[in-house]
């Protein structure tokens, strides 16, 4: 099947520093600090970026990060939760929004 994303591109994602070495390196560093065991596990760390990829709609992202989830020891069940928290939070975040809606229709009614 014929997508605009497709899969093997994920593997040159380090071709991305061919522009600036310098910049990729930092980032590099910085992407490798964030991921390391801290305060939260490299497990704990896999499935939010997981559910965070799932909230922007990453598919390279989504792929990474659901290997990286059951690299790290995590199961299809704490996945899919992972999965509907970042569900939920988006779901959310659009009702809060309405907010916004609801004190245009109030201005505008007036």
């Amino acid at each position: 099947m014929e997508t605009y994303y497709h899969p093997h591109d994920l593997r040159k994602f380090a071709e991305m520093g061919k522009g600036n070495k310098e910049l990729w390196e930092k980032f590099m560093a910085y992407y490798s600090a964030v991921f390391a065991a801290g305060a939260l596990t490299e497990r704990e760390k896999a499935l939010i970026a997981l559910a965070v990829a799932h909230a922007v709609q990453c598919p390279y992202c989504i792929d990474a990060y659901t290997q990286a989830s059951l690299e790290k020891g995590s199961n299809i069940e704490e996945m899919t939760e992972a999965v509907h928290v970042a569900c939920a939070i988006r779901g959310g975040a659009s009702l809060a929004h309405g907010v916004q809606m609801r004190n245009v229709v109030d201005k505008l009614s007036m």
